[in-house]
């Protein structure tokens, strides 16, 4: 959970709390910021994954160790795909390479891409050669892992002809997918996603940019549930939230609120205020936010639902 306490030791009934940028948000920005270097960007996860992302794309290595970092290895096994003229080894932990990325690997060669297993087929380690990829249509099945989508649509736009994937069947991961089409259009990046189309135009360079990561409102969660919990007119306030979230965790004001939570925005941050206007009863869907399911459901254990 990435929190800082700000002139407090302890949450009290007032407290100014500070929550580092989202990971996803992160990792897709600095990967944009990799293509083009015209972005700049404030407020950056401190979690692990992007500290990776940071130092893989700055190295000047051969060999790139992501260690633990899942999204790492597969934005970075997309983006050293189409860096020209370089070839490099995309390896993490004993653990990381245990965990299949043909789906992602196969997508990339069939584009033309230059890509090799150098253990096992279908996992890490990776060699990557660099190429120019002049084909711009693949054909997936919609319920693989959004991050093997997005990793795809990042390079996109740098790809020749641009990209189009066509998703077959039920896409399950919507709100990442979005996230990633939502990041690529707040850099005039021109896309299209209809149905289970998804397009990415050609686009060689933009203009310079600065962005802010908004924090992340999984992190958040933990403190929706303190003041859910807490005693009326508990007050915590949380920097870097924004009424347009490309998040899909964002859904926590209105989850909240059905547990006297009111969530007031103002100045891009947001105030967690304890009213008592719970509600008796909730029905709750989450499979769209998996990530907050669990804490939202022990505070409704703590909550006697």
């Amino acid at each position: 959970m990435n929190i800082k306490l700000h002139k407090c030791e302890l949450i009290n009934r007032n407290s100014k709390i500070e929550i580092t940028g989202s990971k996803s948000e992160s990792n897709r920005a600095l990967l944009l910021q990799g293509l083009y270097p015209e972005i700049e960007i404030e407020n950056i996860s401190n979690s692990d994954d992007s500290k990776v992302m940071i130092k893989a794309l700055h190295s000047k290595s051969d060999v790139i160790d992501v260690h633990h970092a899942g999204t790492a290895m597969r934005f970075l096994t997309a983006y050293f795909s189409i860096q020209q003229g370089r070839t490099v080894i995309l390896k993490g932990s004993s653990r990381m390479h245990e965990r299949p990325i043909g789906i992602l690997v196969d997508a990339l060669n069939q584009l033309g891409a230059k890509i090799t297993y150098l253990e096992k087929d279908g996992f890490p380690p990776l060699k990557i050669e660099g190429t120019i990829i002049s084909k711009n249509k693949v054909t997936l099945n919609a319920n693989i892992s959004s991050q093997y989508i997005s990793a795809l649509l990042l390079i996109g736009a740098k790809l020749e002809k641009g990209l189009e994937i066509n998703l077959v069947g039920e896409i399950t991961s919507i709100p990442y997918i979005d996230m990633t089409v939502a990041l690529l259009n707040s850099f005039g990046i021109a896309t299209t996603f209809n149905e289970n189309t998804i397009q990415v135009q050609h686009h060689l360079k933009i203009s310079r940019q600065e962005i802010t990561i908004e924090s992340d409102w999984s992190s958040a969660s933990y403190l929706y549930s303190i003041v859910a919990l807490s005693k009326r007119d508990t007050r915590i306030s949380l920097k870097s939230f924004f009424t347009d979230s490309l998040q899909g965790d964002s859904v926590l004001a209105e989850i909240y609120k059905q547990f006297g939570v009111e969530t007031v925005y103002e100045n891009k941050a947001i105030t967690l205020i304890k009213t008592n206007s719970k509600l008796s009863k909730i029905n709750l869907n989450l499979i769209k936010t998996p990530d907050i399911a669990q804490t939202v459901a022990v505070c409704c254990f703590g909550l006697g639902f």
